[in-house]
């Protein structure tokens, strides 16, 4: 959310912002085994138009401007390739918690992974104000490792439930909070095509909008060995 985001920086340069980011954990600053980011449907193609999201699950503007983006991944199928990145916001309840829990499931299943994170924008009423004001933290744990199995499959109850005490989930999620700010990305969603930011993100960007962006970059492009493009939401 962009415009909620200015609210909580206004008057603090994002220069200032970024220092402390990476000045105050230059001790522990290490690159991460793998690159930030999961790949949708398991494909990523370098001759393809790269589109890159960050999104924060519980942010009512990412779960908006997903369904017409997705609408258009399955339009162009294998011409693009989507790569999405996590910023769980500090101002949106449950905003790491959530986001932790996508890292454990792509762990344990990447095909899940959108899934899951479509049922967040489903639930987002469950983990944010009012509703979760006098629950405890673990307890709001529990309901997501039990919402996350039933997504995934219940017998992967417990690996979830394990991956909240593994410190590795934790260091990942961290580590896709400072890719983002390394991208100087400040709010949800936005989006990069080809490396360039895309503007006016910070809200939903129609379907309409995403194929005037992407139909020149494709081109002749043709599809490799796609499925059928028929896609209902």
């Amino acid at each position: 959310m962009l415009r909620t985001a200015a609210k909580h920086v206004s008057g603090i340069p994002l220069l200032v912002l970024l220092l402390f980011f990476f000045t105050g954990a230059a001790a522990d600053y290490i690159p991460p085994s793998r690159l930030d980011g999961f790949v949708y449907k398991n494909r990523f193609d370098f001759d393809s138009v790269l589109i890159e999201a960050f999104y924060d699950p519980v942010c009512p503007d990412s779960r908006d401007s997903w369904p017409p983006l997705k609408q258009a991944l399955h339009y162009y199928g294998s011409r693009v390739s989507f790569l999405l990145h996590l910023l769980p916001l500090p101002y949106h309840d449950n905003a790491f918690v959530t986001s932790r829990a996508l890292h454990i499931v792509n762990n344990l299943d990447a095909s899940a992974t959108f899934p899951l994170l479509e049922w967040f924008f489903k639930h987002q009423e469950k983990f944010y104000g009012a509703q979760t004001r006098n629950l405890s933290r673990a307890s709001i744990v529990e309901e997501i490792v039990k919402s996350a199995a039933k997504v995934v499959g219940s017998s992967y109850y417990n690996s979830i439930k394990k991956g909240f005490n593994d410190t590795k989930t934790d260091y990942q999620t961290r580590v896709s909070f400072k890719y983002a700010a390394s991208r100087g990305v400040y709010g949800t969603p936005f989006f990069y095509v080809n490396g360039f930011l895309l503007p006016d993100t910070g809200a939903a960007v129609d379907y309409n909008t995403w194929r005037k962006v992407i139909d020149p970059l494709v081109g002749g492009k043709k599809r490799k060995n796609d499925e059928s493009v028929h896609f209902l939401l």
